[in-house]
């Protein structure tokens, strides 16, 4: 068969550091797990989630959305493992503050259009009508999530959640250039870890841990109703810089509250509607 066609894409198409990435972020997951437990907060926290974990797997049709995704979730590994990132990684030594910015820019860029699908496709965010609700509501189904709720999605929201963040990747390593692996290994872990831990049930509130307590119970707000804000998924920037921050009564709420804090009034063709 020819193939001479495919030769410029075969080029840079590096499977064996797609591979690497793999195992190091596996690597990476296990050894960064097996030390958080040493301390006692951490432990504590995996406890509890564990516990609520185990009574919620008695349910079937909890038990039965994770097996959904034990089953179907290797498959799109491999896909982005083998069809996407190979075509975005460098082995080529990097200095250390190139490591960082491109963590920075891949987070901060994924986290951004990840805030607009959120907010404006998995809710009614006054834009677009929430045309995927319906997918985002099994998700909502956990008012008070735990750990392993993060897992708890529709098939069609796992595509789009994954899918978002390789695309993410491989469209800045058009415009960057390639990722080191190291780079890509890191944000992965980051990633996956800050999503796992923002839906920790997560009570420890005291230095150093009251960030990771302030993460966590702004997700639960954005859980407690499907009217919450709090799109975003890594930081609070955006919805800081949106308007959508929800403490607790939904960021429309939180918004008609600080009008009238500040003496904000409405324009004479609203007032009295």
């Amino acid at each position: 068969m020819d193939t001479g066609f495919l030769a410029p894409l075969l080029a840079g198409y590096e499977w064996q550091l797609s591979l690497y990435a793999a195992l190091g972020i596996a690597a990476l997951t296990l050894i960064g797990s097996r030390l958080a437990l040493l301390i006692p907060a951490f432990r504590a926290e995996h406890d509890r989630n564990q516990a609520m974990r185990r009574s919620k797997m008695a349910k079937p049709h909890y038990a039965q959305n994770q097996q959904w995704n034990r089953r179907w979730g290797p498959v799109f590994m491999v896909a982005i493992f083998a069809g996407i990132l190979p075509f975005c990684l460098t082995a080529a030594p990097q200095p250390w503050w190139r490591v960082l910015l491109d963590m920075a820019v891949i987070l901060l860029v994924y986290d951004f259009f990840y805030y607009l699908v959120h907010r404006f496709l998995f809710h009614d965010g006054g834009f677009l009508g929430g045309p995927l609700m319906w997918v985002h509501a099994v998700h909502h189904r956990q008012h008070n999530p735990c750990r392993q709720d993060s897992s708890y999605i529709h098939p069609i929201e796992v595509a789009l959640g994954l899918g978002l963040y390789a695309g993410t990747i491989f469209a800045l390593s058009r415009v960057m250039g390639d990722f080191h692996v190291v780079t890509i290994v890191i944000t992965w872990v980051a990633f996956s870890q800050i999503n796992l831990h923002n839906h920790d049930l997560w009570e420890t509130d005291r230095f150093p841990f009251r960030y990771l307590a302030t993460m966590s119970r702004m997700h639960h707000n954005h859980h407690a109703r499907f009217t919450g804000g709090n799109f975003a998924t890594i930081t609070l920037l955006y919805d800081w810089l949106f308007g959508t921050l929800d403490n607790g009564q939904g960021y429309r709420a939180e918004k008609v509250a600080t009008r009238r804090d500040t003496g904000h009034k409405k324009p004479p063709a609203e007032a009295g509607g």
